[in-house]
């Protein structure tokens, strides 16, 4: 009996430990869910928060309206159709007459809100991305231009590649309140989706996604694309000229100082800006945020005054943070030395120049670290403060001091030297 006792001690033992290890299975799989719906949870409710895009700091109020225009003497090289003429839908922001009864545009419209929303898929539409139904920009509809004679300097924005011109709107609605007319423009096949105003919605296919591209081929592709849209550019301007000769709405007719022209632009956008100023003589002065050059520009720079704004990777180089600022350089040290800026600013991050850094989830931002430390507001408002100033000194003829008088405030600014 004693022998049939201590055998059968074992086999308990086991059961035993087997008990505790099924069970301690059992919470952390418990302890799992539960943190995931804990986060889940938390992002849904960041998600469903609103959002108000920063006040614009000038005086006038904005206005934004659409266009669709189409340029009859290209083909679009990237659609997937043959023969197709290049299309773009345009946004313009400017000054507005005062309207104390006008409603604020949407940030973005239903219908491009839809197919954004379709694109990016459950998780990134419910938990990582801002609701946009209840995102507010400050821009009126429509509105009329403001009363006068005088005419406004005009800003080209353009998009990082597959971003939308709307990312922008911050920048945009800011530069409109100081005096400036701002004109963005979205393209099919290039843009990640584009509603044209039939309804059409069209997708940028897998071929042009340069982003998934191989380092070679990525090169190849983005100088065949950067004189696509460096000609995207041209006609937008060939169209606002029109514009001022006979707006059949007559809100622009006279009122669009062609002799002051600036562009500005995010990352290929960037680029688009540094080689739309070598291109046209037309470009008074531009802009690149955080954008590697691409096209002639790098080996042959321009002569306009420009100004790199660029984020900060801190003290690691990767192969291209190094091919940036390589290109970089190149184009900064065929600028003119009177006229140029390379800015870094501490503590941003490439997607911190666009309204992404209040519009993507900005915990897995840091997470991830898409986000730096310099803050979401903070970053976007110095980035306007630095934009404006350097428009203001050459498309406005400021005096140089207040740009410099800016920068040295900013403890966030690092000037290269030469």
């Amino acid at each position: 009996m004693n022998a049939s006792i201590n055998e059968s001690l074992p086999q308990s033992g086991l059961k035993k430990l087997f008990k505790k290890i099924v069970k301690g299975i059992a919470w952390f799989i418990a302890f799992c869910i539960t943190g995931i719906i804990i986060c889940l949870t938390l992002l849904w409710l960041e998600h469903k928060k609103s959002v108000t895009l920063p006040l614009p700091t000038g005086q006038f109020t904005v206005g934004r309206t659409t266009y669709h225009w189409v340029d009859s003497s290209r083909t679009d090289s990237l659609a997937p159709i043959k023969n197709q003429k290049r299309e773009l839908v345009i946004w313009i922001w400017y000054p507005a007459g005062f309207t104390k009864a006008a409603k604020a545009s949407e940030y973005m419209p239903k219908a491009w809100r839809a197919a954004i929303e379709e694109h990016q898929g459950p998780v990134l539409r419910n938990f990582l991305k801002a609701d946009l139904s209840i995102t507010y920009a400050h821009s009126i509809n429509n509105a009329n231009l403001v009363s006068g004679t005088s005419s406004f300097p005009i800003v080209i924005l353009r998009s990082g590649i597959g971003a939308l011109v709307l990312d922008y709107t911050s920048f945009a609605e800011d530069l409109a309140s100081h005096g400036y007319v701002v004109i963005g423009a979205d393209a099919p096949y290039s843009t990640t989706v584009v509603v044209l105003p039939d309804g059409r919605v069209i997708k940028r296919p897998g071929e042009n996604e340069i982003e998934t591209m191989p380092a070679e081929r990525r090169n190849i592709f983005a100088n065949k694309l950067i004189n696509v849209w460096a000609a995207d550019t041209k006609f937008m301007l060939d169209k606002l000229t029109e514009l001022n000769e006979n707006d059949p709405s007559g809100k622009f007719t006279g009122r669009l100082n062609l002799q002051s022209v600036g562009i500005m632009g995010h990352s290929f956008g960037g680029a688009t800006a540094a080689q739309f100023c070598h291109n046209d003589d037309r470009c008074k002065a531009g802009i690149d945020l955080d954008g590697i050059p691409f096209g002639t520009v790098v080996n042959e720079g321009t002569d306009k005054p420009f100004m790199f704004l660029t984020s900060d990777y801190g003290s690691k180089k990767y192969p291209v943070t190094i091919q940036f600022d390589e290109k970089v350089k190149s184009v900064y040290d065929h600028l003119p030395e009177n006229t140029r800026l390379w800015i870094k600013l501490k503590g941003m991050r490439h997607f911190n120049f666009s309204d992404g850094a209040l519009l993507n989830d900005s915990h897995i931002g840091r997470l991830t670290g898409l986000m730096g430390s310099i803050g979401e507001r903070r970053g976007l408002a110095i980035t306007s403060s630095c934009v404006l100033d350097f428009f203001d000194v050459y498309l406005k003829k400021a005096a140089n001091s207040q740009l410099k008088k800016t920068l040295l405030k900013l403890p966030e600014v690092e000037i290269k030297k030469d």
